[in-house]
């Protein structure tokens, strides 16, 4: 398990710990901002870690593609040193190059096989990271979005338990008021925004 899928572990248990916000119906949570920040922030630090170990995979299908190339120049080479043993007698001449051919094609064939192999390899590898990559952030994505949603939704409650207060007030202040005609530029008057 990857140290970012451990923070996004580490971030649900978290969120799972908080306690529920009073007369919420236990749908909104309280949350230590400090302490999710901080999960967060060690998150987004976590992830150029993580893809730079997919980069450093996905580079090593160059060293698979050398390797395949040494050991294709290594069977081309031993088949052409048997090709001249071969040739060395006259008698057999026909034979050796009609052997070496052979070595040699099956030699080209088995390293472009080997060449496929790798680059096939590399292929997937490359695929894999990205995948991986794609899905890390796509669960920090979601994270993201649920902690926007819920931080509206508590300041959208906020707002409106103020706003009754300010009613409240208002009203009792209406109750109070002394005769009609008495002009009171505070008494009323609702705050901007």
């Amino acid at each position: 398990m990857s140290r970012i899928e451990q923070l996004i572990g580490e971030i649900e248990e978290y969120i799972d710990s908080c306690k529920y916000q009073a007369l919420s119906n236990n749908t909104k949570i309280i949350v230590n901002k400090e302490e999710l920040e901080e999960l967060l922030v060690e998150l987004r630090l976590r992830v150029p870690d993580e893809i730079k170990q997919y980069q450093k995979i996905i580079s090593n299908q160059d060293a698979i593609l050398s390797e395949a190339r040494y050991q294709a120049d290594n069977m081309i080479q031993e088949a052409t040193a048997q090709t001249n043993e071969l040739v060395n007698e006259h008698e057999i001449m026909q034979r050796a190059y009609s052997t070496a051919n052979q070595i040699v094609e099956e030699a080209q064939v088995q390293a472009q096989a080997i060449i496929d192999a790798a680059v096939g390899d590399a292929n997937s590898i490359r695929q894999g990271a990205i995948q991986y990559t794609d899905d890390i952030l796509r669960n920090l994505q979601h994270i993201i979005s649920g902690t926007m949603e819920d931080a509206k939704g508590r300041l959208g409650a906020f707002l409106s338990a103020m706003q009754a207060n300010y009613d409240v007030v208002s009203s009792n202040r209406n109750e109070l008021a002394p005769a009609p005609g008495v002009n009171d530029p505070e008494r009323g008057a609702m705050p901007e925004g």
